[in-house]
């Protein structure tokens, strides 16, 4: 890992809406908002962060991510339910990967329950709001400097 952490925070279709699409879902912070949390939680680290509607897109950054980054914060929005594409991307990472969502999908509609997603995540952050991104941006740093204090083998 280099000596500053890089940290992708990916996020998927419509959160370019946030603050806008079902504030009571979702919060009245702006995706703008949710980036300036991830850089303040990153206390030094490079974030590289990013929106994208377009699942071939959001693809082509995980496979970036791949070699360019420490760890993956992803919020994979209505992907998670439905992107075996973006799950065989994810499966193919060796660096921690954080699953982060607004809301709690599982006391949701019964078919945001399901996340491909979660089968090749490190872990989940769900249902804090904007503050999810601060636990899981946290999180995924601390993944990442664990694994890269490990002795070599």
């Amino acid at each position: 890992m280099p000596e500053t952490p890089v940290l992708y925070v990916l996020n998927g279709p419509n959160l370019n809406l946030l603050g806008v699409r079902e504030p009571h879902i979702y919060g009245r912070e702006t995706l703008a908002d949710v980036q300036a949390i991830c850089e303040r939680a990153a206390e030094g680290a490079t974030v590289v962060f990013r929106q994208s509607n377009r699942e071939g897109e959001l693809i082509d950054w995980v496979q970036e991510a791949r070699t360019e980054a420490s760890a993956l914060v992803l919020n994979p929005a209505g992907y998670g339910h439905t992107s075996i594409a973006l799950l065989d991307a994810l499966k193919a990472l060796t660096i921690p990967v954080v699953e982060c969502h607004l809301s709690n999908p599982a006391a949701r509609e019964d078919f945001r329950a399901h996340s491909y997603v979660s089968l090749a995540a490190t872990g989940i952050v769900s249902g804090f709001g904007a503050h999810s991104y601060e636990l899981a941006v946290q999180a995924a740093l601390r993944l990442a400097r664990e694994r890269s204090a490990r002795p070599a083998r």
